[in-house]
């Protein structure tokens, strides 16, 4: 229901120092309504009323209150955007209150006919379009403007001629209690029994699948882990060349060639490296240089020497290479040894398998008995103590009714001391935050000083040593600016000298370091191709005893591991691969042949390795 002008005459603005519960309660609903829109009106075109009564006590209203800052917000909303639906004659009730002269002078400074076509026209514009504002807002207010000079004639007149009145003390509102209506008790509802009581829960039973699926993925992956190999661990003969896998010709993607890339491209040193390519060239050449002088004081050539401990150094790397043939070709034989070894206890582990099995089995079956007889034991008793329950039901019942009759009667009481407590400590706010208001508002009437005069050739005089004025101060800022701009131009000159100088010692550098580099690869090819005439065929470490002997040994072990195996039908698969499903006693042998590989000293791999290195 919206504001009728024509029921309601007197002032429509709320009493600031009343709560909006008690206020709603006090007027009509067509008044509630009205403050309801005015609020909400308010709130939607803040921005526009900020505009306004911020320049209003910026330029004409210094002295104002601030406490009347929504006052004027409210008067500035009822002119712009109601006075159409209010009316003239009431618009002039309203403003004709108790704080005429503010409103007088607002409404002077907001109807002047300048400030409405100038700045509050262009400020209210980079809000909202231009031609909306001019259309909705600025000539509906330069038509009231005429009625509303008059009303203004009569409150200058009105304020000039009436004696000013004693203020009475306004009388305390005194609040009521809501009248609330006590809630019946409700009767509570009884729980079910859970259906976990009797059933097992389902996220119960999804984890014990999920359980038991990765269980069975795990053992089929560690039999199919036991059982294939890798295919470099596949033996293959002497001259047997590996198959490959022939593939159907691939389309070749067709690109851009690369362009051409220079073989001599220049590269680019920067002047760290310059510098340390030279320093090392010239402690080359001085090094020659202390080599040549000792020369000629009569030191003796260390070439012979150098020669001697190049022959020395070929001789310990042929040991060193026969000593590591030796040391590979007895961990080959350390493993055909054991390999021999978890043959010999195949048979062992399927004999202990079998029996584990028929043990295993036993005891299920035993388990399985019990739980049985114990799964029977508790259906009864669980039944019984269903029997018991109902028999009891209607005592139970009786009683739970009294104890909740005897927890409403307490739970109500409890409620009627809180209500009592809560209405005490809201009055007791009230009358704080009154005592408040009153405070801050006989602070705001105090007076205060607006500016202060300031004389920049004035020393303030607090006492301080090297005290002085303003002026002075930044004449002698000017001086150290000046004294720092030629401390830089002079630094700058030196950095330019020094940089000159730099750049013609890294170019005195790079001709040494290009000399230096040529002298070098011409040394260098000279060295490459005596190297290369005199370089001597590999020597054959064949003919060693050790290696000879232990080649041997190998071949035995081979020879006797591949007839044991022939004995005891394990056949590796090295060309197919073994069938999905097996059986679960090949799955345990499986399992077997893991716990074998695992205590010996390196996996069991089957089948024929193959041939020996070197």
């Amino acid at each position: 229901a919206r504001f009728s002008p024509k029921c309601t005459r007197t002032s429509v603005l709320p009493i600031p120092s009343l709560p909006w519960p008690f206020l709603f309660q006090a007027v009509s609903p067509q008044k509630q309504a009205f403050v309801l829109e005015l609020l909400s009106g308010c709130l939607e075109y803040q921005k526009l009323l900020t505009v306004v009564v911020d320049a209003f006590y910026v330029r004409a209203g210094r002295l104002c209150l601030w406490a009347d800052y929504s006052l004027f917000e409210v008067t500035c909303y009822l002119a712009t955007f109601q006075l159409e639906e209010l009316g003239f004659p009431l618009f002039c009730d309203i403003i004709r209150g108790p704080a005429r002269g503010q409103m007088r002078k607002f409404l002077g400074f907001f109807f002047n006919p300048v400030n409405l076509c100038s700045w509050i026209k262009d400020e209210w514009s980079l809000i909202y379009e231009t031609n909306y504002v001019k259309e909705n807002w600025i000539d509906p207010l330069m038509r009231w403007q005429p009625k509303v000079q008059e009303l203004i004639s009569q409150l200058e007149g009105v304020s000039a001629c009436q004696v000013p009145l004693l203020k009475s003390k306004a009388k305390a509102t005194e609040p009521k209690e809501f009248n609330l209506t006590v809630p019946r008790p409700r009767a509570i509802p009884v729980a079910g029994v859970p259906r976990s009581t009797y059933q097992v829960p389902k996220e119960q039973q999804q984890l014990e699948m999920i359980k038991r699926d990765n269980r069975r993925r795990a053992e089929e992956l560690l039999l199919k882990a036991n059982l294939e190999e890798l295919r470099c661990a596949m033996p293959r003969a002497r001259g047997e060349k590996p198959a490959q896998v022939r593939l159907a010709p691939y389309p070749k993607a067709t690109s851009p060639p690369l362009p051409p890339q220079p073989d001599n491209a220049p590269v680019k040193l920067n002047t760290a490296a310059i510098l340390r390519e030279g320093a090392l060239y010239q402690r080359q050449v001085e090094r020659e240089l202390q080599r040549v002088d000792q020369l000629v004081d009569g030191a003796g050539d260390i070439s012979e020497f150098l020669e001697w401990q190049k022959q020395m150094l070929a001789k310990d790397r042929e040991e060193q290479l026969a000593a590591d043939e030796c040391r590979r070709l007895r961990g080959k034989l350390s493993q055909q040894e054991a390999v021999l070894a978890r043959h010999s206890h195949v048979q062992e582990n399927r004999q202990k398998a079998d029996q584990k099995k028929e043990e295993q089995t036993a005891e299920l079956m035993r388990q399985c008995a019990a739980r049985r007889l114990q799964e029977e034991r508790s259906v009864r008793e669980l039944v019984q103590q269903v029997v018991e329950a109902q028999k009891n039901v209607k005592a139970a019942q009786a009683k739970l009714v009294q104890d909740r009759r005897q927890i409403v009667q307490e739970v109500a009481e409890e409620s009627r001391e809180l209500l009592q407590r809560t209405a005490e400590a809201a009055r007791e706010e009230q009358r704080r935050r009154w005592e408040l208001t009153s405070q801050r508002r006989a602070l705001e009437t105090q007076p205060t000083r607006k500016g202060k005069l300031v004389d920049l050739t004035q020393i303030p005089g607090y006492g301080l040593e090297g005290e002085m004025s303003v002026v002075e101060l930044r004449e002698r800022l000017a001086l150290l600016r000046e004294s720092q701009r030629r401390q830089e131009e002079e630094k700058r000159d030196q950095i330019i000298q020094g940089k000159r100088a730099r750049s013609q010692e890294l170019r005195t550098t790079l001709e040494q370091i290009s000399l230096c580099r040529a002298a070098m690869g011409r040394a260098a090819a000279l060295r490459w191709e005596e190297k290369k005439a005199q370089a001597a065929a590999p020597r054959d470490r064949s003919g060693d005893e050790r290696v000879q002997e232990l080649r041997r040994r190998v071949e035995e072990r081979a020879t006797e591991r591949r007839r044991q195996a022939a004995l005891l039908h394990v056949v590796a698969p090295r060309t197919a691969r073994p069938p999905a499903a097996v059986s679960r006693g090949s799955r345990r042998r499986g399992q077997g042949l893991w716990t074998l590989g695992r205590q010996g000293a390196r996996p069991w791999r089957g089948g024929e390795r193959g041939r020996p290195r070197g």
